[in-house]
This record gives C-alpha cells, structure tokens and sequence, in this order.
C-alpha cells in the first residue's frame, strides 16, 4: 500500500497539481493538508475513483483523505478540547488501516498564545496516540507537523533556531512521540542530511535547495514491521506554480502478517 502526505497549500489553487499527481503516481491513499476552503472538490477526486473524506475551514487549514477504498470516518477533531474549531485532524479507517491526517499548528510567533496553542495541541495529539497504542491499534500518522527535528533535517540551523518550527519546546514534543514507540518513516531507513520537504517561495530557497523537513510520517510498532520504503518526491516542487511542500511517500507491505 502507497500512502502519501502532501501539504497542497489550497486545494483550490493547486487542484489540478494533485489530479496530475493521482494519475501519474496513483497512490492508494493521500493525505492533504491545508486545503484553504470549506467547499472540498469531492467529485473531482471521485471522478478519478478516489473516495474522500475532508475536513475544511474557510481560507485556513484543513485536512482531506482520498482513498481507493471506502473511507470510514473515526473522529474529525482531536479530543481534549471541545472550544478548538481549526480543521487540523482527521483519523479514518480505509483498506483496515487507521490513517491519521494532521497538520499541526505552526506557533510563530515564538513565544506567544500561538505557541501556546501549539505545544498544547502536541500534548492533546500525545494523548491520543497513547490511547490508541493502548487499545493496541495499529495506525499510522501522517501530515505536516511544522516540526524540524533535529539540525540535518534543515540548511541553515541558526536561521531556524529562534522560529517555533526549531525551538526546542517544539522538537521536545515530536521526541515524545517517538519516545512511546512510534517510528519517524523516513529516518528507517534514509539517515542522510539535506532531505528535505519544504522551501519557501522567497529568496530563491527551491533554486539554492534551502529547505527543511517537516512533513513526517510516524508508524506504530506493527506497521513500521511492514514498511517498505519512505521516499521524499521533490518532483511537485518544481511544477509551475506549485505548493511549498512537496510528497512524502510511504510504502507498506500490508499483506505480510508475520
């Protein structure tokens, strides 16, 4: 199974980009992050046998799921605080799999109430994979989770050490996660410095190859047993008027029960 995060940076502006990408690389299933609209394009994705489920937010954030299989939807918001209504999360069964979509808060500036809210959504994100790992579900979690972790996975560290996507609160709580037994997908089995998954649009950073790498997938214990292969394609990057994010994909052998 080939399952793939992709921060779109508006669906609506880059529609097209993920429809060229779903016909040339065809994953089973994508993770789309901030969509920028309430109106998902549904039929779009249907048309090209895709099942999906969205989660959106005026202008903002949002998270969707395509699918060639149905799609149940578990949750659409994660728990712990019912006041919080940014569409960042989105868990779902598809193909048996629990999927889990994220796109983490960014936090700048740092510090301050958007830190704040940052921190504390990692910590509530903390708690529910706990449970889950608990009930003893096997999930995988992916998305952007304007998280740089550690000073290879971007160009310049002293540039990034002040920001919230570098500060150590932050890479503290991605730690955490790990610390429970989840696995950071790429590193498995690529240790190489330079990889990375984002550049800005300013100051030339695709040309110079300035990026970072904050688009993670983390698997549960049984399904980092299954991975196959987790590749960072730069190739949506240099499409004419692309995202700043590019795909991360995932490869798992679900068909190996041992």
């Amino acid at each position: 199974m080939k399952i793939v995060t992709w921060n779109i940076n508006s669906i609506n502006v880059r529609l097209e980009h993920v429809k060229r990408y779903l016909r040339e690389s065809a994953p089973d299933v994508l993770l789309l992050q901030e969509l920028k609209t309430e109106k998902f394009p549904a039929q779009d994705f249907e048309n090209l046998a895709y099942h999906a489920a969205a989660l959106g937010q005026k202008a903002y954030n949002g998270v969707a799921v395509l699918s060639k299989t149905p799609i149940e939807v578990i949750a659409n918001r994660l728990p712990g605080d019912e006041s919080d209504a940014q569409a960042r999360y989105l868990e779902v069964e598809t193909g048996s799999l629990r999927v889990i979509n994220i796109y983490a808060p960014n936090g700048n500036p740092a510090p301050g109430e958007k830190f704040e809210y940052k921190l504390k959504w990692m910590k509530r994100l903390t708690e529910r994979l706990h449970e889950l790992l608990a009930k003893d579900i096997s999930f995988v979690i992916g998305g952007d989770f304007n998280i740089i972790p550690e000073e290879r996975d971007c160009k310049d560290p002293k540039a990034w050490k002040d920001d919230a996507l570098f500060r150590i609160e932050s890479r503290k709580a991605l730690r955490t996660l790990e610390n429970m037994g989840l696995y950071d997908a790429f590193r498995i089995f690529d240790t190489r410095p330079g990889q990375y998954t984002f550049w800005d649009y300013q100051a030339g950073a695709w040309q110079k190859d300035n990026g970072i790498r904050i688009d993670h997938f983390l698997l549960s214990p049984a399904m980092a047993d299954r991975m196959k292969s987790c590749v960072i394609n730069r190739d949506p990057r240099g499409w004419d008027k692309p995202s700043d994010h590019t795909c991360v994909e995932l490869t798992l052998n679900l068909n190996n029960k041992n």
